[in-house]
């Protein structure tokens, strides 16, 4: 390859992964014409791009940015992969393919994130943290968390006292029903009248 193409090829490059700061590296060599069409249509779904490169050529074309630590040292030809929401939830989708029986040739090899080196088992540990999705739930969980014992707090005494309320309002919308006249009451002398004048 002459240099007028290999500057060429780096340009292009460098334009290319403008704006990318994290990315994993993979290896999918080995991977036949199928495979290969079927994880980059899964990729893209997921908003991920795969960018095939020889190393040397990355290598010049990433000197100066934040992805320059990920090709030092390297060799040959990978793969660099970047995109998704998050570069953990991006770690967790390279562990998930790496795992993958589809895709057998497919091998997560390290990348770099904040500008650091990363080996493959640093991305795999990565891939077992909380994703910006997660790590949003968790906190709205904490931060609604008081405000529903709070609630719970008020709501437990207010509704026993709500009820005792409505338990003594209809005992004193209850009024004793007058009793039917008893027959004592009938055999009262009141009840009789007045006594008869007896005969002489």
């Amino acid at each position: 390859m002459s240099k007028y193409v290999k500057g060429m090829i780096t340009r292009e490059l460098a334009q290319r992964l403008a704006g990318v700061e994290d990315a994993a590296l993979v290896n999918v060599v080995g991977l036949d014409a199928t495979a290969s069409v079927g994880l980059r249509k899964e990729l893209r779904t997921k908003n991920i791009s795969l960018l095939v490169v020889k190393n040397s050529l990355a290598r010049r074309a990433t000197e100066g940015t934040p992805l320059a630590a990920a090709f030092q040292g390297g060799e040959g030809t990978l793969a660099l992969i970047w995109g998704a929401s998050d570069f953990i939830s991006l770690a967790k989708e390279v562990m998930r393919l790496h795992d993958a029986k589809e895709y057998p040739a497919f091998q997560a090899r390290g990348g770099v994130m904040d500008g650091e080196r990363l080996t493959a088992e640093r991305l795999k540990e990565i891939s077992t943290w909380p994703s910006r999705e997660e790590q949003l739930s968790i906190l709205a969980g904490q931060i609604l968390a008081p405000g529903a014992n709070l609630l719970a707090a008020i709501q437990g005494p207010g509704g026993k006292l709500a009820s005792q309320i409505k338990q003594k309002s209809e005992g004193d919308s209850t009024e004793p029903q007058p009793a039917d006249a008893s027959p004592a009451a009938e055999n009262s002398p009141e009840a009789a009248g007045p006594p008869e004048p007896s005969s002489a």
